[in-house]
């Protein structure tokens, strides 16, 4: 089996063109030494392979080497390790990678990109056949249509693996997940293996940086673009500058980033990175309800977005009229205080005033949306107040980050479990209350199983779908500073016409 199985992974490789012909030996040799064999058994049949097969082929590989002894666990942790190293030994060193990369962007960026973002799922740095169990759908809102997914591709550690990392030697070597030393780094039990990934070096804004995918695949190409320096997130002056200078070089990408604050910022604030991608979100798609008018910046569009958290759109042909109105928006947000809706800059020399900006192109003119975002906390609301509220906790509580301002719920995978419980709750009548892990969702189903007459086991999982669709809407307008009232609307036009003083 081992024997087939190298034969095939090499197959695999050829197929994808992460190798050559003239590769192939050597592959073989080093797939050979790994599983500690001595040679290739001769044989007559010719080995094919489907990329639907890989996962089933590396899992069979594993297998021999944890009953070989040449991997000592054998769970999912272990395996992850293990299956990456295997995985190395077909991927291009990174000068490969980045000359392919640079000759294909010559002919254009989107060849480019399409290029890297197959190297990184034909590698398996992208697990495609994880990515395949999230559980995603669309749900309509009075705002759009928002993106949902159930994040199931995230393996949950085992305790074998929890165990050993609490006693496994810290090291600060790479600092963090984004760092550019991750690079064909083999991992421990407390930090992924990173042999098969690759980097696309960047200048942006005359610094160094790096472009790569998410390995979770959250939207159509999802990348991270990371500065090469392990230093914290900042928006400042510099960020538009970066994102503009991004997009002008991918101009068939979005990018944005996360607030620079704990609670509205990302899961990694100490360092400097965007995410972006080939996908156009529920809020990009948003119109602009209210336009206004800036003093200073009469020539560049300018309006509040029909969305559920806080967002001015500006828009103009000059990226520099942008970043010049961006500065100037920011600035005011930073020290802005309306005691009447509940906005402080700052309480005990504690800045709460901060914004999630998103770049893109669109036609001919540059887009930049500003999300405005604060992370006051009160005793009502120790999370905070512009954060989900403690009755929507039950579908999310995690921060609000750069994915879900634009309208892409990633929830946790427990709900898969409870959302078929809870199916099966409604439908046998059951008592849900009574359910220790049921309970919390009680007062949710309560709530809306009034408004369906005809609830049955064909449109359960739709009604379920829907209703944590609108669920998620209300996270969003948790997460808005200024609430989708008429009074909250009239405190956001407050501060665009504080603006023009």
């Amino acid at each position: 089996m081992i024997q087939n199985n190298i034969r095939k992974l090499v197959q695999y490789a050829l197929q994808t063109n992460l190798i050559e012909e003239a590769d192939k030996i050597y592959t073989t040799n080093r797939l050979l030494e790994l599983f500690r064999l001595d040679e290739l058994e001769e044989t007559d049949t010719d080995v094919t392979m489907t990329e639907e097969e890989l996962e089933a082929v590396l899992s069979e590989m594993m297998d021999y080497a944890y009953e070989q002894g040449i991997m000592t666990e054998n769970s999912i942790v272990y395996r992850d390790l293990f299956d990456t190293k295997i995985m190395s030994m077909l991927v291009p060193r990174p000068s490969e990678v980045i000359s392919t990369f640079k000759a294909k962007y010559e002919k254009s960026p989107q060849e480019a990109t399409d290029y890297f973002y197959k190297l990184s799922q034909d590698t398996d740095y992208i697990r495609r056949y994880r990515i395949k169990k999230d559980q995603k759908w669309i749900a309509p809102t009075k705002y759009g249509d928002l993106d949902i997914t159930i994040n199931l591709s995230k393996p949950e550690k085992d305790p074998k693996a929890i165990a050993a990392a609490k006693t496994a030697k810290q090291s600060g070597y790479p600092k963090c997940l984004l760092c550019m030393e991750n690079e064909g780094y083999a991992g421990r039990v407390n930090h992924p293996a990173r042999q098969n990934h690759r980097i696309i070096p960047v200048t942006i804004n005359e610094s160094r940086w790096g472009f790569q995918y998410s390995p979770y695949v959250y939207y159509n190409e999802h990348c991270i673009v990371f500065n090469s320096k392990h230093i914290p997130m900042k928006i400042e002056h510099d960020t538009f500058c970066k994102l503009f200078d991004f997009v002008k070089q991918f101009p068939h990408y979005f990018v944005g980033s996360n607030a620079d604050l704990p609670i509205v910022g990302g899961s990694i604030l100490s360092h400097d990175h965007f995410q972006g991608g080939h996908y156009e979100f529920a809020m990009a798609k948003a119109p602009i309800e209210r336009k206004c008018t800036i003093k200073g910046f009469e020539d560049v569009e300018a309006g509040i977005v029909n969305w559920p958290m806080s967002v001015i759109r500006i828009s103009s042909e000059n990226t520099d009229r942008l970043i010049a109105l961006a500065d100037v928006i920011l600035d005011a947000w930073r020290g802005y205080t309306d005691e009447d809706a509940f906005i402080y800059a700052e309480t005990d020399g504690e800045p709460h005033n901060t914004i999630t900006p998103i770049a893109r192109k669109r036609g001919d003119k540059f887009e930049l949306d500003l999300v405005l975002r604060n992370n006051i906390t009160t005793d009502e609301h120790p999370l905070g107040v512009y954060h989900p509220h403690a009755e929507l906790h039950h579908i999310k509580k995690e921060n609000i980050g750069l994915i879900e301002v634009m309208g892409l719920a990633v929830l946790p995978a427990r709900l898969k479990g409870e959302m078929e419980q809870l199916a099966e709750a409604i439908l046998e009548k059951k008592d849900i209350r009574g359910d220790e892990v049921l309970e919390k969702h009680a007062d949710w189903v309560d709530a809306f199983l009034t408004n369906y007459s005809d609830v049955n086991k064909d449109n359960i999982m739709d009604i379920l779908h829907k209703e944590i669709g609108d669920v998620f809407m209300r996270v969003l307008e948790d997460a808005g500073v200024y609430k989708r009232t008429e009074e909250g609307q009239a405190a956001f036009d407050r501060f665009v016409e504080s603006l023009n003083k």
